[in-house]
């Protein structure tokens, strides 16, 4: 194993993937580039963003991106955040996505993740894993998680505030005065920029944040005021119209 600027990076095993690690602190962004691998990414904490052309993709714990080999993008941490990286060979690869794709970062995958960043495995136990890991990824729509950034640098920084802290109630009209915009200016960036209103965004985020915690042991009374919702109720038929099931049902599956 050896360290690589911000992170540690495993060997290529037999398929030619390579894991990594990366801790980056508040403030740390990687400018636009590109690679001659493909690449899949997760936020192990907190959350990135990826951006890819016109588009930016926002990744809480739980999704991943996967980027094609030779497209350009940059990254950038929201707050301070771990972000897992898997480089794949294209000719060895079995997966050749031609489009950054969102998939599906199920326990199974992050522990099949986490396996191939174990540095005691040997090779053949780390392609097994690899293997696997092959068979279990897959695309997942993303409508109803879409959390594009707005583009405006006002708007994005009530995004990125957002994110950080999804409990936040503010009004459209509040975050203006904080970012120096008027309310009627940050509602047509935040439209422009991700396709949806502040509203249906800001919702967004709070369903990303409670799904993460639905994975926990936190009791659905105590994840709602911590993603804005000043009862179960109105969190439970808020996760219900945006998911289309109550959270009940996605902590039993």
């Amino acid at each position: 194993m050896s360290r690589t600027g911000h992170g540690w990076r495993l060997a290529a095993t037999e398929l030619g993937t390579v894991a990594s690690t990366w801790q980056l602190p508040d403030g740390t962004s990687f400018p636009q580039h590109r690679h001659g691998v493909h690449q899949l990414s997760f936020a192990g904490t907190s959350a990135i963003a990826l951006g890819v052309a016109e588009r930016t993709w926002v990744l809480p714990r739980g999704r991943g991106l996967w980027v094609p080999a030779g497209v350009s993008h940059s990254v950038e941490p929201i707050g301070a955040a771990e972000m897992i990286t898997l480089w794949f060979e294209p000719e060895r690869c079995p997966v050749g996505w031609d489009r950054p794709t969102v998939v599906d970062a199920d326990d199974l995958l992050l522990a099949l993740v986490d396996r191939l960043l174990d540095e005691s495995l040997t090779t053949a136990e780390r392609t097994r894993s690899e293997r696997v890991l092959f068979d279990v990824l897959r695309p997942v729509p993303v409508d109803r998680l879409d959390l594009a950034l707005p583009s405006d640098d006002r708007a994005r920084r009530v995004a990125e505030a957002v994110l950080v802290d999804p409990g936040d109630a503010r009004t459209l009209a509040a975050w203006g005065r904080t970012v120096g915009a008027s309310e009627r200016t940050l509602m047509r960036a935040f439209r422009a920029g991700t396709g949806v209103g502040f509203q249906e965004w800001r919702t967004r985020a709070r369903m990303a944040a409670a799904l993460r915690l639905l994975l926990t042991d936190t009791p659905v009374s105590a994840i709602a005021p911590t993603v804005g919702y000043a009862t179960t109720s109105a969190f439970s038929a808020a996760f219900r119209r945006t998911m289309g099931a109550p959270p009940s049902a996605f902590r039993a599956a």
